[in-house]
């Protein structure tokens, strides 16, 4: 007549998660692959005194935005990111926002 007792939040004693899979389910949205704008448009030289080019890949803060943000590729990214250092050692573009 011994009735087996498992401990507290044992096995026996929690609900199985069966219909929870259904419950939590997200609708997937297609997010479209970007491509890089040098790429496309054949741009093969980025050059530091095209301050109007640069200031499209620079944040608001004075960052420069990362590769998944801006979808250049990865040796158009290295170049980019080497014309912004150049253009703000010579004062063309601010280290940071201006306040």
């Amino acid at each position: 007549m011994a009735e087996s007792r498992g401990r507290p939040g044992s096995a026996a004693q929690r609900p199985t998660g069966g219909d929870k899979a259904v419950a939590t389910q997200k609708k997937q949205y297609f997010r479209r692959k970007k491509v890089c704008r040098f790429c496309v448009e054949k741009i093969d030289d980025i050059n530091y005194k095209d301050t109007k080019l640069l200031y499209g890949f620079i944040a608001e803060r004075g960052k420069i935005t990362p590769r998944r943000i801006s979808g250049a590729c990865a040796p158009h990214q290295r170049r980019l990111a080497d014309a912004i250092k150049k253009a703000r050692n010579i004062a063309l573009l601010p280290f940071a926002a201006g306040s």
